[in-house]
């Protein structure tokens, strides 16, 4: 007698039963396809900044000038930036939002401040969704709170704080 097949769900379920959030990410810039590590890196760095969020987010990995094209557009502001987000209406249920990141922007900061491109860019994709989540940097006691967030998040991926150590692993 045969034994029966265990087939996994169609939708992974965590182990507290809730589904993983959906994470796309949309590659149009194909410098950041040469760096697998960091990929593999900002997908992790996204889930572990959803792990209280069911809901599901894009990141855009893209250039400087797509970068720069959507800082004018949405904060008047012409120049490229490292990271963008942008929050789903509330109104669309299970979508939190979009982040878009620079890959030209964050390999200059990265070699600047002494940081492997991989560990900024997860750094940054998280900076991005707590944004998608409602934190803020705009006044000093909600910065704290949003760094030391990051801090946490980077931590648990092995990034030392990027606020004191250049974020080199810990």
């Amino acid at each position: 007698m045969k034994k029966p097949v265990r087939r996994r769900p169609a939708v992974p379920v965590a182990r507290n039963g809730a589904r993983p959030p959906r994470i796309s990410i949309v590659i149009e810039e194909p410098l950041w396809r040469e760096d697998k590590a960091a990929l593999r890196l900002i997908r992790r760095a996204v889930r572990l900044a959803l792990a209280r969020s069911p809901k599901a987010v894009a990141i855009l990995l893209a250039g400087d000038k797509r970068l720069r094209t959507l800082n004018a557009a949405f904060r008047r502001r012409d120049k490229p930036t490292n990271v963008l987000s942008f929050p789903a209406s509330p109104h669309v249920g299970a979508y939190l939002g979009d982040v878009a990141i620079a890959y030209g922007v964050v390999s200059r900061e990265a070699h600047a401040q002494g940081k492997s491109f991989a560990a900024h860019a997860a750094h940054l994709a998280i900076h991005g969704v707590l944004h998608l989540l409602g934190l803020d940097h705009e006044k000093a006691n909600e910065a704290r709170l949003m760094e030391q967030r990051e801090i946490d998040l980077l931590a648990q991926l092995g990034i030392g704080d990027p606020y004191t150590t250049g974020g080199k692993a810990a």
